[in-house]
């Protein structure tokens, strides 16, 4: 038997890989600069802690539809084309992109339009994060496929070094410029998922759509490996949200004359003065470390006790979010951010990994939509989390604050859920008593482990 392929050698998944990469760029350039706008409007009429909570206001409105659309969108995207759902989504993004593009440029833009543009950006991305989620695992053979989602992670993790790196220097040129970028890029990755020929996928039951929807909650719920993965994201990240404070961190904390001092040269010049730069280079140290962890994973993946390194990285996230609240430095700050990113990118992979090879494909789509509530509830809830409480205890006590949460949070997840600690490796096969989790104590060990072999055969 021949080996599975490299992802690259597949047509299908190399334009799924440019769809993601240019939507990724698309989206971090975008949001950080809606973050900016709000941010800065907000100023010019009020204080940091006013600010602060319009910021995370935006993170909200974000947030509420994604979780009233989360069963239907689920349901779309295990029913759907999922090519098509993708294409309309991204043509539908690359619209709002433009519009903001517009109104920026005409100096037309306002707190109340950002908010508008924030729920509409919210009710895509509720559609987009489970139809190209699920698609991804049809496109390679299983045997490859956590290689495929390391360099779908890349793509991912480049978008978000990319988009802010560029974001901050184009508003700096002309405040419409990061927008109009966005818009380009989102066509170009709704062009590139017309490339994306048919796929091979399961059928899903036929039964009723509500029917269906709680099928998919149930098995999230009963499958205590991809429930605690997914839970895990959703309160870690949802408390320690040291990222949605980086525009106060670049405008208010940030001590830039002092940081520029240190660094010295050109860089140092190009720092003083501009929290626009500040703004960027923060933004994209979490992607640079994210970038170079899922670099390492596409050549050399990870093989074992797989869950045990995934706890890890969720107290080493802990614990560099704590460091960042504390700096004044910028060039500290950017160091906390590159070991922030890069240990949520160690638990981003191995979650993915088992959530997808953990779920049979006519599911996919369902626990891809609850698990993108939970993502989305980690960013952009956790935004709003992260601003309303800097409004209350300051920005730099919410950050620490988080970070600590984060870590005891990980703690009391070890006991409730011991399947992440024992999950060896991503072979479903290996993870037998993760749904099963009462399994030994019935007896049924032997009986299970046998029934899955057969089943895996082929045999009655």
């Amino acid at each position: 038997m021949s080996a599975a392929p490299h992802p690259f050698r597949i047509a299908n998944y190399r334009f799924y890989w440019f769809t993601r990469l240019f939507s990724m760029l698309a989206v971090y350039a975008m949001m950080l600069i809606v973050a900016w706008q709000a941010y800065n409007l907000a100023r010019e009429t009020m204080g940091i802690a006013g600010a602060s909570a319009r910021l995370g206001l935006i993170g909200l409105l974000q947030f509420i539809p994604l979780f009233c659309l989360t069963p239907v969108t689920g349901w779309v995207a295990d029913h759907m084309d999922r090519r098509w759902v993708v294409r309309i989504v991204l043509s539908a993004l690359a619209a709002i992109a433009g519009t903001l593009a517009l109104l920026t440029y005409s100096q037309s833009m306002t707190l109340a339009l950002l908010y508008f543009m924030a729920v509409l950006l919210g009710t895509a991305r509720a559609f987009l994060g489970p139809a190209q989620g699920a698609l991804a695992p049809n496109l390679v053979p299983k045997e490859v496929l956590p290689q495929a989602i390391a360099l779908s992670t890349i793509a991912w993790q480049f978008g978000a070094l990319v988009g802010p790196g560029i974001a901050g220097p184009l508003y700096g040129i002309a405040p419409h410029l990061p927008y109009t970028l966005s818009a380009i890029l989102y066509a170009a990755s709704a062009i590139c998922m017309f490339f994306v020929g048919d796929v091979p996928r399961s059928a899903p039951k036929r039964t009723g759509p509500i029917e269906q929807i709680v099928e998919g909650a149930r098995y999230v719920w009963r499958n205590k490996l991809v429930f605690g993965a997914i839970t895990l994201d959703l309160f870690a990240v949802l408390l320690a949200g040291a990222t949605a404070l980086i525009p106060v961190f670049a405008r208010d904390i940030i001590d830039l004359d002092w940081s520029a001092d240190m660094i010295g040269g050109p860089v140092g010049d190009w720092v003083r003065g501009s929290p626009e730069h500040a703004l960027s280079l923060l933004a994209a140290s979490p992607a640079v470390g994210a970038a170079v962890v899922a670099a390492i994973f596409s050549i050399v993946p990870l093989k074992s006790n797989v869950g045990v390194k995934m706890l890890v990285a969720v107290f080493v996230f802990g614990g560099a979010t704590i460091a960042f609240g504390f700096s004044t430095l910028l060039w500290f700050s950017m160091l906390c951010l590159f070991v922030v990113g890069a240990s949520d990118m160690f638990s981003v992979y191995i979650r993915q990994s088992l959530i997808q090879l953990n779920t049979p494909d006519d599911k996919r789509g369902r626990v891809g939509a609850v698990s993108q509530l939970t993502i989305s509830a980690s960013n952009e809830l956790g935004e709003a989390e992260s601003g309303f409480l800097a409004a209350l205890i300051g920005p730099v006590w919410a950050v620490v604050a988080g970070g600590i949460g984060a870590m005891a949070i990980t703690a009391v997840w070890i006991r409730l859920f011991p399947q992440l600690a024992g999950a060896k490796t991503f072979d479903p096969s290996d993870e037998v008593l993760a749904s099963e989790p009462d399994a030994m104590e019935r007896g049924a060990g032997p009986k299970v482990e046998q029934e899955t072999k057969s089943k895996a055969e082929g045999t009655p």
